[in-house]
């Protein structure tokens, strides 16, 4: 947890490795991902590097084993865990096989496209032969045919015709029917049929509509056009004989080759699919190990090269705790490739400005995201993922508290978490589905402290829980109650002066006044949660301050910021309490009951204004003695600390800066250089001054920006009342079957708005303007979010990014192989 609390401490490691140790070295430290390297060739280009070779040939093996994956009738299974490297002679070995398989591959494709192309055409065929039996059927008679070309060539022998027949796509038809009657001015006779049956693409597997169609024609010109025409249309012309019995004759031939094909291509198919079922056993496996080897030698790329020692120089940041990971994984490369000389680890100091690492679990893993998504925290400074662990849930449960939606965000989550492992293995696009399993935890967390706060206010879809009984007592009889419709309940009486044990009495259901109480008792919550909260973002800057060696923050800011924050806003909150505790319905003294109970608001205004309120006997003006001295004191005091903390950080810089050049000009004996980039102190002064009103007004504004907790949980509980009443209420209203038979619509309705209006939107708005409190409210106090994160050579972490960004690139998970170059 010392991870969470502070990202942890980075050193710059400089690496000599001879080159036949450097790719074991560099497998180890890609299992364990822990370094992160700098690429010591900036300028060179990336054609220019050591071992661009090797990148390129593993490049070659992904794109053979993209296409192979491609050809995979269904994913494969996952690869086989391979805890050794692969040596220099089994890539080898590796490689010829993909190439192997890959040519074998696009043989059979090819061969079988050869024979679905002749299977195509010989259907075509023999359905072409099958409908223009019926264009020559009245040949014999001269009929319908001879007549029509009588009209059009003055010839009354069919004979004389030639014809051409052929196949055509059917969406092509009319067009290509217009523009065989343009080039022949009309001296043609079309006849066509559709075919019923759709063929099959041999290629692309698609279905095509085909149409059979026979032009008669007279003469070699139009002979020649009408060829044109087909080629231009992509027609495919068949030989087809003009009798009947040389039709029959034609179709035996064809019928029996059809036969011989379909036998062939069933072969050919069960031969290809034996082949992929072997391939698919380990083209996952492959595709790792070529993944991994080009990984390393993109690393190397990034190393420099001694050429007088003749060794690699590598730089990486990697943090103090692996250390002994990363000399274990030199030694290892040095024993695994025999070489004679070790490999060399030196630490080198630097003034450069580590990357962030909090090393975290799949639990913490979704809060850490909250907080880097506002910024990748400075080096080492307080990491605020450790404490958003615990507000951010009950943040969000303030304002979404209810046990039964609780129950429904908790019972979601718990599922997701249960089925996590097979769910983790689906890679999808679907981004709102990728954010409710990454936060999985978060919304278990917030579904918990939804049923909490649910159980505080006592509300259940809107309904109050009777769990200890009621601490009020009816007080009336039933006559009282038949003729009066609003009662009032005398606290004296009715109350039994015993709390309620846990949260709020059922009895407040039933009120007249529920929402007036609820407003100002949940109001005044808010006010409190919300200065208990930026008084602890305050405090936890003096981590920082006591970590950094910047001690005299601590007195020039902190404390100025905190005394402001608490003698004003903390001040109020104790106003509240002493209100809540003071002021009873069951006082003896009348100065003391509800009717004397002043507005804690109004008394921090006149506090602010310096002015008094006007109160009728036998109510006090203040509520209590020396409030008014008081007041003024801590009013002075908050105000004394604004001169603090705008001028107390650059008067303290400038008395320093002034002794460090005291003391160089007394060690130099000459005059300092003043630093051109140095802004002096007018910057320093523009800068406080702009923290410091950012501070005063961010107070007020962000005290009150907490208010949006009581709103949103008064929204939240009223919508809730609302479906209650105006919608399942409905169906309980009666007992006759056509009521029982409608209360199964009234309660689908009920609960499709409860899940869409009430978790879903509701809960989104809550997490939203919690995310906001934390963000703005909490983080701006002591979080500056400037670092960069640390990214580790990985290969797990290289692995998962490839395949969520050929998800996010087809719209579906991957086959095999379907991942970046």
């Amino acid at each position: 947890m010392g991870s969470m609390f502070r990202s942890e401490e980075m050193v710059l490691c400089q690496l000599f490795v001879q080159p036949e140790a450097a790719y074991i070295s560099m497998y180890e430290l890609g299992e364990a991902g822990i370094a992160q390297f700098r690429d010591l060739n900036p300028h060179v280009n990336d054609f220019q590097r050591r071992y661009v070779s090797e990148v390129r040939r593993c490049s070659e093996m992904e794109r053979k084993l993209r296409y192979v994956g491609g050809e995979l009738p269904e994913p494969p299974p996952p690869p086989k865990p391979s805890p050794t490297v692969l040596s220099p002679r089994e890539i080898n070995i590796l490689e010829e096989r993909i190439d192997y398989i890959e040519s074998e591959i696009q043989e059979i494709t090819r061969n079988a496209q050869n024979l679905k192309s002749d299977y195509l055409s010989l259907k075509e065929l023999k359905l072409l032969i099958g409908k223009t039996q019926t264009f020559f059927q009245d040949h014999s008679h001269h009929r319908k045919i001879s007549a029509s070309v009588q009209v059009y060539n003055n010839e009354g022998v069919l004979g004389h015709l030639g014809f051409i027949a052929g196949v055509v796509a059917t969406p092509r038809v009319p067009s290509f029917e217009r523009m065989l009657w343009r080039i022949s001015h009309g001296n043609i006779f079309f006849k066509q049929a559709q075919i019923d049956e759709p063929l099959k693409d041999p290629v692309t597997g698609h279905e095509l509509q085909k149409t059979v169609f026979v032009v008669f024609f007279h003469g070699e010109q139009i002979k020649l056009r009408v060829k044109k025409v087909c080629h231009g249309f992509q027609a495919t012309l068949y030989p087809c004989p003009a009798t009947y019995k040389e039709q029959q004759e034609m179709l035996g031939g064809i019928e029996s080759r059809i036969k011989d094909l379909e036998m062939v291509l069933e072969q050919t198919e069960q031969h290809r699919r034996l082949v992929l079922a072997n391939i698919a056993r380990d083209i996952s496996t492959w595709m790792v190990a070529v993944r991994r080897e080009k990984a390393i030698y993109h690393t190397l790329n990034m190393f420099s090269m001694d050429i007088v020692k003749k060794c690699l120089i590598a730089e990486c940041w990697v943090p103090r705790s692996d250390l002994p990971i990363l000399q274990k994984a030199l030694d290892n490369g040095v024993k695994e490739s025999g070489s004679p000389i070790p490999s060399i680890l030196h630490h080198v100091p630097t003034c450069e400005t580590p990357p962030t690492f909090n090393r975290g679990n799949k639990f913490t893993r979704g809060f850490q995201n909250l907080i880097d998504s506002y910024g990748i925290a400075s080096y080492r400074e307080v990491n605020p993922a450790l404490y958003t662990m615990v507000t951010f849930p009950f943040l969000f449960a303030v304002m979404f508290g209810d046990v039964g939606h609780g129950l429904i965000m908790t019972a979601f989550a718990a599922t997701i978490i249960i089925l996590e492992k097979s769910l983790s293995k689906k890679k999808t696009d679907n981004e709102i589905w990728n954010i409710f399993f990454g936060g999985r935890y978060i919304i278990l967390l917030m579904g918990i402290f939804s049923i909490y706060t649910g159980l505080i206010y006592n509300d259940m879809f809107s309904k109050s829980l009777n769990i200890f009984g009621s601490s009020w007592r009816n007080v009336y009889d039933n006559e009282t109650l038949t003729r009066s419709k609003m009662l009032e309940l005398d606290p004296a009486v009715a109350y039994t002066q015993t709390p309620y044990p846990f949260g709020l009495d059922p009895a407040w259901q039933f009120a007249s006044n529920n929402i007036i109480f609820l407003n100002s008792f949940k109001m005044k919550l808010s006010i409190i949660f919300g200065v208990i909260h930026m008084a602890f973002g305050v405090t936890m800057s003096v981590v920082n301050f006591n970590f950094f060696k910047r001690n005299y923050m601590i007195y020039l800011q902190y404390i100025p910021q905190i005394l402001f924050l608490l003698l004003l806003f903390w001040y109020l909150c104790i106003l509240m309490f002493m209100k809540w505790t003071m002021y009873s319905a069951v006082s003896t003294d009348p100065a003391y009951g509800t009717s004397c109970a002043p507005s804690v608001l109004i008394i921090f205004i006149n506090m602010m204004l310096l002015k008094q309120s006007e109160v009728k006997p036998p109510c006090h003006q203040y509520m209590y003695e020396g409030q008014e001295g008081l007041q003024k004191t801590f009013l002075a005091v908050a105000f004394l600390c604004i001169p603090i903390m705008l001028f107390g950080k650059p008067v303290y810089q400038m008395m320093a800066e002034k002794k460090k050049k005291q003391y160089q000009q007394g060690v130099e004996g000459g005059d300092v250089e003043k630093d051109p980039h140095d802004g002096g102190m007018g910057e320093v002064l523009i800068t406080q001054a702009i923290h410091t009103i950012e501070y005063v007004l961010g107070t007020v504004s962000h005290t009150a920006s907490y208010l949006r907790l009581w709103a949103l949980s008064l929204a939240h509980a009223q919508l809730s009342a609302v479906l209650w009443q105006r919608v399942l209420r409905m169906g309980l209203g009666g007992g006759s079957p056509v009521n029982s038979l409608m209360l199964y619509v009234i309660f689908a309705v009920w609960a499709f708005f409860t899940l869409a209006i009430l978790v879903l939107m509701e809960g989104l708005s809550a997490f939203l303007h919690t995310l906001r409190l934390h963000w703005v409210e909490f983080m701006s106090k002591f979080y500056e979010g400037q670092g960069y994160a640390f990214v580790p050579f990985s290969f797990a972490a290289i692995l998962d990014r490839e395949d969520d960004e050929a998800v996010q690139r087809n719209g579906s998970p991957p086959k095999q192989g379907e991942t970046t170059a």
